[in-house]
């Protein structure tokens, strides 16, 4: 069995970037604590739980003793997660993925002109309960154009934004579908929209561009292993992604899970993952499938 890592899985910069912050601060201290996993994969906040890394919520904040360090992971947090810190004398770490930043700092823009917001994204995802925190918790929140036609107030000035690890195709439908709702009156000898409409692609780049080479690696294995956690909202979109191409496409989060079954008349096994999916857990997968079929 020929077993291949494909090249371009693996963590983004906004994920690397925030075990860095996690890994760096640990070395000085014995201790510190992330507001929910740390990123959705299991293995690594284990991994980093031994390191001194503790789990815990908002809603425990004020269990912490106070002067400790909380980490704000990728998926970044809303406002009012950093006046209660403050308030009760933590000191936050904001790892916050900058294009997360980014999308937060764009949607405050439009609430100060008083648009309504629309959020294509999972409403309970953290990262979405970071942007909706922007709006003071008022955003639309939808996953597919019936929704948003079904939610949207029509009458107000809309724009359209999206949690930076929704699918695009998607996006562009809900846009379009809203587009067309826009109501246009002659005023004079001027056109003019009554009801102003924005659609802004926020999904992020190293997401989407993925999509193309994952296709390619999908089609070029007789099997592929998709690993990742089950949380993970990017791994769903990309799982799907790989099945499409390559209807022997498995998921296992641990080499645990794997089936000897699935390689039945595979000469090749591909590993693949989401953006929160460290290299360390598909290379264990792949000496894990190695190692089965050198034996037998």
């Amino acid at each position: 069995m020929l077993v291949t890592i494909d090249k371009f899985a693996g963590f983004c910069w906004g994920v690397v970037r925030a075990i860095d912050f996690a890994e760096n601060e640990l070395k000085a201290a014995p201790k510190i604590y992330s507001l929910g996993d740390i990123i959705h994969n299991t293995s690594e906040v284990k991994r980093l739980g031994e390191m001194g890394l503790e789990t815990t919520s908002v809603n425990d904040l004020d269990k912490i003793p106070a002067g400790s360090k909380v980490l704000i992971r990728a998926h970044g947090e809303p406002p009012s997660t950093y006046a209660k810190a403050l308030e009760l004398g933590i000191e936050l770490i904001d790892a916050t993925c900058p294009v997360v930043t980014k999308v937060q700092e764009r949607i405050r823009k439009f609430v100060d002109r008083n648009f309504q917001i629309v959020i294509f994204g999972k409403k309970d995802h953290a990262e979405v309960i970071g942007l909706r925190g922007v709006t003071g918790d008022r955003a639309v929140i939808v996953l597919n154009p019936e929704e948003a036609l079904s939610k949207v107030d029509f009458k107000k000035p809309t724009v359209l934004f999206s949690q930076t690890t929704m699918d695009k195709e998607t996006f562009y439908l809900i846009a379009d579908a809203l587009r067309n709702k826009i109501e246009v009156f002659e005023i004079g000898t001027m056109e003019e929209t009554a009801v102003e409409f924005h659609a802004k692609d926020t999904i992020c780049g190293q997401v989407s561009g993925r999509e193309k080479k994952l296709r390619e690696f999908a089609k070029s294995q007789d099997v592929i292993i998709f690993t990742a956690g089950r949380k993970s909202s990017n791994g769903k979109v990309l799982f799907n992604i790989a099945h499409e191409e390559n209807k022997k496409t498995f998921f296992a989060e641990t080499v645990d899970e794997i089936d000897w079954s699935w390689f039945e008349g595979a000469g090749t096994a591909g590993i693949t993952g989401a953006t929160s999916t460290p290299h360390w857990v598909m290379q264990e997968m792949k000496s894990y499938i190695e190692n089965h079929f050198n034996k037998n």
